[in-house]
């Protein structure tokens, strides 16, 4: 079993940051990724970013890429979503995910408005 808990979440304004953090626990070292996903009001749940647990390898969805930057501390068993230059397209509750053998664990999820 892993656990994992989102946090940083807010209110900000257009052009703001948030970080937002993706803490992990239990059975960690089963974790080989974390993908941040984000859904906003009557949309569907999507990609934003993910990070390869070992070698730090990366990816984006193209409405983030030069503004968000994924990264991770093992010491910490954590993830971080630094988001720069928001916009309000960018509100939506944002997921922490991983992928383990198959079995999709999720964060109960951290809510991001942006005003514009």
């Amino acid at each position: 079993q892993v656990q994992l808990v989102e946090s940083g979440g807010g209110l900000v304004q257009a052009g703001g940051s948030l970080r937002l953090s993706c803490a992990a626990s239990g059975r960690t070292f089963s974790i080989s990724g974390i993908n941040w996903f984000r859904q906003a009001p009557e949309k569907e749940r999507e990609f934003v970013a993910a990070i390869s647990w070992f070698g730090g390898r990366t990816s984006y969805t193209d409405s983030v890429k030069g503004r968000f930057t994924i990264s991770r501390d093992y010491a910490k068993n954590t993830v971080y979503l630094q988001m720069n230059g928001l916009k309000p397209e960018d509100t939506a509750v944002y997921y922490c995910n991983s992928d383990i053998h198959g079995v999709q664990y999720w964060g109960q999820g951290t809510q991001v408005t942006v005003s514009s």
